[in-house]
């Protein structure tokens, strides 16, 4: 009996001790073998391993997934103005180099997180005390943003940290420099918005010369042209008038006495005074002019 009792906790203790040299590796995560003060190895692949048994060894696991800093307060930032900025900002990050990673933060994530915050502290300093308010605001926070990330991920590749992502949410100017950048502004903008107008009022002045040249010429020309069709219709209205003349010189004269009389007498109340043997009133005193009866 005794011998059975002694058998199943020789079993009990083979099992507990099989059991502890066995592990799983998460997909989630690093497993580093760490035992007698040094890293072992490190597995990245999830899956069934063995180990010795503890002292000998233990695994420490390290997450693999990406993580986030969001600061809760932003954080206070000096321009080559001399003037403060409130920054607020977001990092994306992970683990791609377990061993490194434990080496120097002893696989404290709290550790990596403020390490990653002095770096990008450090960073986003040294790119804001070159810039003014108004690139940091709005020309140049692209490129600000750019080599920050540069920056950082150099520096967290040596930890064994790859950088995804460094986003400022938010760039607030304090209250008492606030004011002060806003009134500049509005004068840039004016003094934009002056020269704008001053351009388009010279350009308004030159197509107003441009078109009164250009009425101009076109009246000159359409006068010139109506002048010489009149002198066209006048030169064809002497020509018929001649010719006209020369086929019956009497049927002529007595036509033109006749609009001599019409427009002579056109009120009732004109007077003529002339002789009543003026050749005017030749017509009225016979039908045919009184031409001797040869000519007749």
């Amino acid at each position: 009996m005794n011998r059975i009792i002694a058998a199943i906790v020789a079993l009990v203790v083979l099992l507990l001790i099989a059991s502890s040299m066995l592990f799983v590796v998460d997909q989630r995560r690093f497993a580093i073998v760490f035992g007698l003060g040094e890293v072992k190895r490190v597995i990245a692949e999830p899956g069934l391993y063995f180990k010795l048994p503890p002292p000998f060894e233990r695994i420490v696991p390290i997450d693999k997934r990406i993580q986030t800093i969001d600061n809760a307060e932003p954080d206070r930032y000096i321009t080559a103005e001399k003037k403060n900025l409130l920054v607020d900002l977001f990092v994306k990050w992970r683990v791609v180099d377990a061993r490194r990673y434990f080496i120097s933060f002893r696989g404290d994530s709290a550790l990596a997180e403020d390490r990653l915050k002095q770096i990008i502290r450090s960073s986003l300093n040294e790119e804001f005390t070159k810039r003014t308010v108004s690139e940091v605001v709005s020309n140049e926070r692209e490129a600000v943003m750019h080599t920050v990330r540069n920056k950082v991920a150099r520096d967290a590749s040596a930890v064994g940290i790859q950088i995804v992502d460094v986003r400022l949410k938010r760039v607030d100017m304090l209250a008492e420099i606030s004011e002060s950048v806003y009134r500049r502004m509005i004068a840039e903008r004016k003094q934009v918005a002056n020269q704008l107008r001053s351009t388009g009022a010279a350009e308004a002045e030159q197509i107003r010369a441009d078109a009164d040249r250009q009425r101009e010429v076109i009246l000159a020309t359409a006068y010139k042209q109506a002048q010489g069709k009149m002198g066209e219709g006048d030169a064809q209205a002497a020509s018929i008038y001649g010719d006209a003349l020369g086929k019956n010189p009497e049927f002529y004269s007595f036509y033109k006495s006749l609009q001599v009389y019409r427009d002579g007498f056109a009120n009732k109340s004109d007077v003529i005074v002339a002789d009543p043997s003026s050749p005017l009133f030749r017509f009225m005193r016979s039908a045919d002019g009184g031409r001797p009866a040869a000519a007749r």
